[in-house]
């Protein structure tokens, strides 16, 4: 469990903060100009994770993706379906998925559990971790030692209920037979078919787009992680934040070297997130808040933010970004993508601007 310490430390802290939608994340150092520089090796590097991967799978297949901008991919479970059909494939997953579908109806805070697999570097870890849990039956107080505690305070956040606890050890061992049997040959034949797009992703993040987005990572006080690209994932990215050193984001995989620059996208998308909060939570009255918009504006307001951080720091993707986004969500993309963008996400201006200081006062050190 050592390799998780530094993340495991902070999780009790971060659980509260962690929401279905996006979160934050981060990079180094200052920013340099249009990217000739290159910058300092592995900060921020662009990586796979085939435990994410098999986790968020596990919930595109129970899960029904009814947001705006999908968690999954258009069309990912019916895809994955398919695949299992032509190869003649059921999984425990398929046998346990009205169990497991069940459980989420009665209690959507389980969808929080995406960002689990975040915290681990590998399954193996993340099933050691989430049998410790079990045993202790949720317990922080039958640890015996501080970190285990704090690992099982954390998971606790997640299924703090005896049936969802229950619900993690169905899913997880539903998931595990899900590998053995489908996806795990699934995953690596798309590592091998992508690996050109991970080299190009890496080097679109790492000559052009980590050094114009640094002063805003570092003046958030997110100095360090990786960013993970996921097979499963579209629009809403997974962001855990646990200290300047410890963050980590999933983004969308993108299919073609042409496509790299929507990895980039979701970049953006994701780490505005904590200004978008600040933003809209400073500027919701308590009656907004009692009707349930407010969790409304702070999605819309990670679409409309992202934009705004790129029209300051590239704004040749500014158009790339605006149509991502209104496919993602099945809108047309008209004539003026941006102005469609606005239309599609509508935020009161109060909100919009407040978002645009937010991040003008980032991006100018204050």
């Amino acid at each position: 469990m050592r390799s998780m310490k530094a993340r495991v430390a902070t999780m009790a802290g971060i659980v509260a903060a962690l929401s279905a939608c996006a979160s934050v994340g981060g990079t180094t150092t200052e920013s340099t100009d249009q990217g000739t520089t290159s910058p300092p090796p592995s900060e921020w590097p662009v990586r796979t994770r085939e435990h994410v991967d098999l986790w968020l799978h596990g919930f595109a297949m129970i899960q029904d993706d009814t947001s705006q901008v999908p968690f999954f991919r258009r069309g990912y479970k019916a895809e994955m379906q398919d695949l299992k059909r032509r190869s003649n494939v059921t999984t425990q997953l398929d046998a346990n998925v009205g169990n497991l579908r069940n459980r989420l109806a009665i209690n959507p805070g389980l969808v929080n559990a995406q960002f689990v697999p975040l915290y681990f570097e590998s399954l193996d870890e993340m099933v050691r971790a989430l049998d410790i849990f079990q045993r202790a039956d949720g317990n922080p107080r039958a640890a015996g030692n501080q970190e285990t505690a704090e690992l099982i305070a954390t998971l606790a956040g997640y299924f703090p209920l005896p049936a969802d606890r229950e619900w993690v050890r169905l899913f997880t061992q539903s998931i595990r037979d899900e590998n053995t049997r489908f996806y795990q040959s699934y995953w690596d034949q798309q590592q091998r078919e992508r690996g050109v797009v991970v080299t190009e992703v890496e080097r679109m993040w790492q000559r052009t787009y980590r050094p114009r987005l640094q002063r805003f990572l570092n003046n958030t006080r997110q100095a360090g992680g990786e960013i993970l690209l996921s097979l499963p994932l579209d629009g809403e990215g997974r962001t855990l934040t646990a200290g300047k050193q410890q963050n980590a984001t999933a983004v969308t995989f993108p299919m073609r070297t042409s496509d790299a620059a929507e990895a980039m996208y979701v970049v953006a998308h994701e780490i505005v997130g904590s200004e978008v909060r600040t933003a809209v939570e400073d500027n919701v009255t308590p009656t907004d808040r009692r009707a349930g918009v407010l969790d409304r504006y702070i999605a819309a307001g990670a679409v409309r933010g992202g934009l705004i951080l790129l029209q300051k720091v590239a704004p040749e993707l500014v158009d790339g970004y605006a149509r991502y986004y209104l496919r993602s969500s099945g809108r047309p993309v008209g004539s003026n993508p941006v102005t469609s963008l606005a239309a599609a996400f509508p935020l009161p201006d109060a909100i919009r601007d407040a978002i645009a200081r937010q991040i003008d006062v980032v991006l100018g050190g204050i």
